[in-house]
């Protein structure tokens, strides 16, 4: 492609007026998919990545012992994203991790008893992202989807959105970095270790995690009244249990429809209320 047909199509995309995104955001997010290793090596390590991660599935399920290693798992990736992914990728990751614990605890304010604790998995920098962070994240959409709710759904106009703010974040930028891999290229890597180090059952949880996005956004559509949120589902059933998915494109387009879902909650919130828009116009 060339670079003038190219840059009308990110030019497209920015003023697409169905992206939900904040412009700050949206740039991030073009200036990753833009990087070189998202057009030479993606294609190829995404064939390897589902070839290693497929044989190493197999191999559990024919040993009888159950093998994890979720200390070496985090120090891995941490020295990974260190070493070979680029500094505005490493961002939208960690973004990722701060944007899903607010939507949780969006419902979890608007649907819950109050008192209940809140999910507290925000992290803010490249360390954050160890001590196992990675399968608490994943856990946290289990618990709070199973959250005792014994209150009625607060109209729209009486929901807080008090927790969506998003702290600043330090990705490291200041790092020699060996390479500058897209978010996408270093998804396909980094689930060869996630494969390795957890158990089938850990691996097939935290899989089936992003299925929950189904009804993350159905809890999110009920409460706000807004349909919109439906169209970022994702395709198959939440019934329905898989392993053998393309993992890593599956965890970046969770992270879209999370993104759009925050934004769209953020927009809602600084909108005039009903009852201020009409003491405005009197």
């Amino acid at each position: 492609m060339s670079d003038d047909a190219e840059t009308m199509v990110w030019d497209a995309v920015r003023a697409d007026p169905t992206l939900p995104l904040d412009r700050a955001t949206l740039d991030l997010i073009i200036a990753d998919q833009r990087l070189w290793s998202r057009r030479w090596l993606y294609p190829w390590i995404r064939i390897l990545s589902r070839i290693l991660v497929g044989v190493i599935q197999v191999t559990k399920r024919l040993v009888p012992v159950r093998l994890s290693a979720h200390g070496p798992m985090d120090r891995l990736c941490l020295w990974f994203l260190r070493r070979f992914v680029d500094a505005g990728a490493v961002h939208l990751l960690i973004r990722h991790f701060v944007i899903e614990t607010n939507l949780l605890n969006f419902v979890l304010r608007n649907t819950t008893p109050p008192g209940l604790r809140v999910v507290t998995l925000r992290p803010t920098t490249l360390a954050g992202l160890g001590d196992r962070a990675v399968i608490q994240h994943d856990v946290n959409v289990f618990e709070v989807l199973t959250a005792p709710r014994d209150r009625p759904l607060p109209t729209a106009r009486d929901l807080d959105y008090g927790t969506l703010d998003i702290p600043p974040l330090d990705p490291e930028p200041t790092r020699h970095r060996l390479l500058h891999l897209d978010i996408q290229t270093a998804l396909c890597l980094m689930n060869i270790p996630f494969a390795l180090c957890l158990t089938g059952p850990e691996y097939r949880r935290a899989v089936h995690s992003m299925r929950l996005d189904e009804s993350l956004l159905g809890v999110l559509a009920a409460l706000t009244g807004d349909p919109v949120f439906h169209r970022w589902r994702p395709a198959g059933s939440v019934v329905r249990l898989d392993s053998t998915a393309d993992v890593p494109r599956a965890v970046y387009e969770h992270a879209l429809a999370c993104e759009y879902a925050h934004a769209t909650l953020v927009r809602m919130a600084a909108a005039p209320q009903p009852a201020a828009a009409a003491g405005l116009a009197a």
